[in-house]
């Protein structure tokens, strides 16, 4: 199984270019749950768990270094390793970590940050030459890195025609300076 030592192997490799990606609200619908019975389930009639994944990997596939970084409550929750396999494999091999870290971080204090402030602390210690995060959590956001969130509809999430030319945008504009680098 996947840890946390894992990831921490790539904040010494130089990124230039990462997608801070949440699971809920982005990647399918936001009303997740979890039940000692059921598992992780969607409680919205006719939605499946991962259903616009296929969405984000056709958007990423132009761009092979652009890199992921999970932002998502399902590494606090479950585990990095959990949350990585969920993805498909052409996204998982894209994956260098988590904002949250078992080893560097107490839960409790992870959960009292906001998904913003978690994501700008990331961008601190990786120092990605550019980034966007993928999100419906719009929150606690510094107002210094707001431009770099990609706001989706809790129930929309990559479904939304908008949302997938705002992160095809993005991904050309940080392809092309990374270019002029």
């Amino acid at each position: 199984m996947e840890n946390d030592a894992n990831q921490s192997n790539f904040i010494n490799e130089k990124i230039s270019k990462i997608v801070y990606l949440d699971f809920d609200g982005v990647l399918h619908d936001d009303a997740v749950y979890w039940h000692p019975k059921k598992g992780i389930y969607l409680a919205t009639p006719g939605r499946k768990l991962f259903e616009w994944m296929y969405i984000l990997e056709d958007l990423m596939n132009p761009y092979p270094d652009v890199r992921i970084v999970l932002s998502t409550s399902w590494v606090r929750a479950k585990s990095y390793g959990y949350a990585r396999l969920q993805l498909s494999k052409n996204l998982r091999e894209k994956v260098i970590g988590a904002t949250f870290h078992n080893r560097e971080m107490q839960k409790i204090e992870f959960d009292l940050t906001s998904r913003g402030a978690q994501v700008w602390n990331d961008v601190l210690r990786r120092k990605p030459s550019d980034w966007i995060a993928i999100d419906n959590d719009e929150n606690g956001w510094p107002s210094h890195c707001r431009s770099k969130l990609i706001l989706t509809h809790d129930r929309l999430g990559l479904s939304d025609p908008k949302i997938q030319i705002e992160i095809a945008t993005a991904l050309r504009s940080m392809s092309k300076m990374q270019e002029r680098i």
